[in-house]
C-alpha cells in the first residue's frame, strides 16, 4: 500500500517515514515512476498516461505500481511538483522588481512549452510539495523591497501566475487550426469587402492590427502587452504599500 502524498512528496526529506526492511527489494523507486511519467507526459502527451502504460513501461504490474504512487491524480501531483524542483532557478541579477517579475514569467512561460501538460493539473494539493514550495519562495523574492504587505504578496504572485498560465494556454499549438497568417495574407482584402460599413470600429482597428502583425491573434504581442499592463497595475498597488512617495518604475 502506497504512503500519503504528503509523505510521498517528501519521501527524500529525512524525517520522511521509511518503510520495514522486510520482503523483496521493489524493482523501481517512486522517484524512478515518477521520472518515466513525466517522459511519457512530454512525449505522447497526459492523456495516454494510465496507470496500466506507465507500469508496462517500467515493467511492473499495475498493483506493484499503486504501491508506489497511490492513485493516478496522486501521480500527476508528483510530476507536477519534480518538475517545479527542477525548474531552473537564477538568482535575481537586479533589485528593480519589475525585472525580476519579468524574470519569473519567463521562466514560467518556458516551463509549461517544456511540460505542456502542467497546463492541465489543476490539482491545489501541489502546494504541499518540496519543488512547488522552492519555486513559491524563489518567486515571491521577485517582489523584494516594493513595501507590499505578504498577503499583498501572495496575491501579486498568483495575479501573475495566473496569467503566465492563460498566456501559455494560448500558445498552445491546435493541430487542427490554419496558419492564420497565410489565412490574413490571402482573404484579409476580401473579408473587408464582405464586412463593408456595417462594422466601421472593428473594420478599422481589426485592420490596424492586422497590418501590424500580419495576423488576426498574436499570443506574442498579447504576453508583451498584457504583462506590461499588470506590471503597471502592481506598480500602482506598490507605491500606495511604499514609505518612498517616488515612483517605482
Amino acid at each position: 500500500m502506497a504512503r500519503e502524498l504528503l509523505d510521498l512528496l517528501w519521501r527524500d526529506h529525512p524525517a520522511a517515514p521509511r518503510g520495514g526492511a522486510r520482503g523483496p527489494r521493489a524493482k523501481v523507486t517512486t522517484s524512478q515512476a515518477v521520472d518515466a511519467a513525466i517522459v511519457l507526459a512530454d512525449t505522447e502527451g497526459l492523456e495516454h498516461l494510465t496507470v496500466r502504460r506507465l507500469a508496462a513501461e517500467l515493467g511492473i504490474s499495475g498493483m506493484a505500481l499503486y504501491t508506489h504512487v497511490g492513485s493516478r491524480d496522486d501521480l500527476l501531483v508528483l510530476m507536477a511538483d519534480c518538475v517545479h524542483g527542477r525548474q531552473p532557478r537564477a538568482p535575481y541579477p537586479t533589485e528593480d522588481w519589475r525585472t525580476r517579475v519579468r524574470q519569473v514569467t519567463d521562466a514560467d512561460l518556458a516551463l509549461y512549452g517544456e511540460h505542456d501538460w502542467l497546463l492541465d493539473i489543476a490539482d491545489q494539493r501541489m502546494s504541499l510539495g518540496p519543488g512547488t514550495i522552492a519555486k513559491y519562495d524563489h518567486d515571491l523574492h521577485a517582489f523584494d523591497h516594493t513595501g507590499a504587505s505578504d498577503l499583498e504578496r501572495d496575491a501579486a504572485l498568483t495575479f501573475v501566475s495566473d496569467f503566465t498560465r492563460s498566456a501559455a494556454r494560448a500558445r498552445r499549438p491546435d493541430p487542427h487550426a490554419a496558419n492564420m497568417g497565410e489565412v490574413w495574407s490571402a482573404w484579409s482584402e476580401r473579408l473587408a469587402s464582405y464586412v463593408g460599413d456595417d462594422f466601421p470600429l472593428a473594420r478599422r482597428v481589426g485592420a490596424a492590427a492586422g497590418e501590424a502583425l500580419n495576423t488576426s491573434y498574436s499570443p506574442d504581442a498579447a504576453w508583451e502587452f498584457g504583462r506590461e499592463r499588470i506590471l503597471d497595475a502592481l506598480a500602482a498597488l506598490f507605491r500606495a504599500a511604499s514609505d518612498d512617495p517616488a515612483p517605482l518604475l
